[in-house]
């Protein structure tokens, strides 16, 4: 059974102020994106070859996988591919398992959190630990990512003093950024010198050389990889790229799109296990990419690179937060990730859009979000999770726009609302009276205004 939407959004509005504030502070976002983006003669051009490199390496995702994998193993790199979640997570187990591993720390990563690993891990007694601080934020107030380039984005900094304190046993009411982050560290650094395994994601894997690459902003993977003797990277299939020169273009639309920086902080590639440590593992995981790959109208979505424009721009996601969404990446990208995850759970997200197609004219990679959603919306009749009343109301509309006679009455009498009541008007039975009040309908309709007008000349 899908959630609605429009009904949690509708709870996200009520707090008027906050709502304002996270329009604000995306759009501010998106403003900077575009400054970098205007700065870069060439960006068009370079949305183009990254868009052009991913449809390759998509449509030829055999080959660059296992070069990717063979390569990894030259390097002396333990590869494991994990066809769905509960493999993944079965994998990341029995690997900690083997090192007696009771702490594991972690850089950020969506695709643990697609396969509900820190809860699996958990159960069977091992500490996982976030160590970006947006997650590491999230997970002490047992929630999950609003965002998926900036998590703890709903929260500011009273909310997160008031986590501390409780938490971290921060001094009284010291809402302090700059304390609040300090205290952060402290707790962060212990985590890091006494876990016995690390954690990252994978922002790129370049098939040439079998490294991976992570971007971070708080050097938190380093320090996931460099300080505890084991590393574990996961990776999604989508995430692999030809080579260094791919990487080049990908790298230079990345943080611009995501957060209006020229680059992030660090950009850290990992091919090997550090001298001294234990081998490290890359766990390649497919988690029904491959089935989406073979979706005609929809396999474009693994073109995406994750960084977040696309939710920046949407109106629907600024006026609604990530919560809003039942689908645990929300906007665009998410809406469209969902269905493709579970048509009949995750449908009640797709009325989240406005079909302004701001998203894929942002998007880095050139994915067709918008379109895509469109597509989806022509579906639902088929998985039984339509709109009754929007269907009801096309039906009627239907009627009135095959017929000429009936469309000119209408229009014609239209100005009969004029006349009534403000109540009956602007009431809950009109969708259009939540934010709004109903225009004033003209005397005569527009066609027989023209209609007027070419008669004069």
């Amino acid at each position: 059974m899908s959630t609605s939407h429009t009904k949690a959004a509708e709870e996200f509005l009520k707090k008027e102020t906050y709502a304002r504030w996270h329009d604000n502070t995306f759009w501010g976002v998106r403003i900077k994106r575009d400054k970098m983006a205007h700065g870069l003669p060439e960006w068009e051009q370079l949305r183009e070859k990254a868009s052009e490199i991913k449809r390759h390496t998509l449509t030829h995702l055999d080959h660059y996988a296992a070069k990717f994998a063979d390569n990894a193993e030259k390097n002396g790199v333990v590869v494991h591919w994990a066809e769905d979640a509960a493999e993944f997570n079965s994998i990341v187990y029995d690997i900690l398992k083997s090192h007696d591993v009771k702490k594991l720390v972690k850089s950020k990563s969506m695709l643990t959190e697609e396969c509900d690993m820190n809860p699996y891990l958990e159960e069977r007694g091992i500490d996982v630990v976030e160590t970006d601080l947006g997650e590491r934020i999230i997970q002490l107030n047992h929630q999950k990512p609003s965002h998926i380039v900036m998590p703890a984005i709903h929260l500011d900094h009273h909310d997160v003093g008031a986590l501390f304190e409780k938490v971290l046993q921060t001094e009284k009411d010291n809402h302090d950024p700059t304390y609040l982050t300090y205290m952060a560290r402290l707790s962060l650094r212990n985590e890091f010198l006494t876990a016995q395994a690390g954690m990252t994601g994978a922002n790129f894997g370049i098939a040439e050389t079998g490294d991976i690459v992570v971007c971070t902003n708080e050097g938190n993977a380093d320090m996931s990889t460099s300080c505890p003797p084991l590393h574990i990277a996961a990776i999604g299939l989508e995430k692999i790229i030809p080579d260094y020169d791919s990487l080049a273009v990908f790298h230079r639309l990345l943080a611009r799109s995501a957060t209006g920086q020229p680059t992030t902080v660090f950009t850290s590639h990992f091919r090997k296990a550090r001298p001294g440590a234990d081998k490290m593992h890359i766990i390649i995981v497919d988690n029904g990419r491959s089935e989406w790959l073979a979706d005609e109208k929809h396999w474009e979505t693994l073109k995406c690179m994750r960084c977040g424009a696309c939710m920046n721009t949407c109106p629907v996601y600024r006026l609604s937060g990530g919560y809003s969404y039942s689908y645990f990446i929300p906007g665009p990208l998410g809406i469209n990730l969902g269905m493709l995850r579970d048509p009949q759970k995750y449908s009640g997200n797709v009325s989240a859009c406005t079909l302004c197609l701001s998203c894929q004219n942002v998007c880095p990679a050139k994915v067709n979000l918008g379109d895509q959603i469109y597509k989806w919306r022509q579906q639902l009749d088929s998985f039984g999770t339509a709109n009754k009343e929007k269907k009801m109301i096309c039906k009627a509309m239907k009627m009135v726009l095959d017929s000429p006679s009936v469309y000119n009455a209408a229009t014609s009498s239209l100005s009969i609302v004029n006349h009534l009541s403000e109540g009956l008007v602007n009431c809950g039975l009109n969708p259009w009276a939540y934010g709004h009040k109903t225009m004033k309908f003209p005397k005569k309709p527009f066609h027989k205004l023209i209609d007027g007008l070419e008669k004069e000349d």
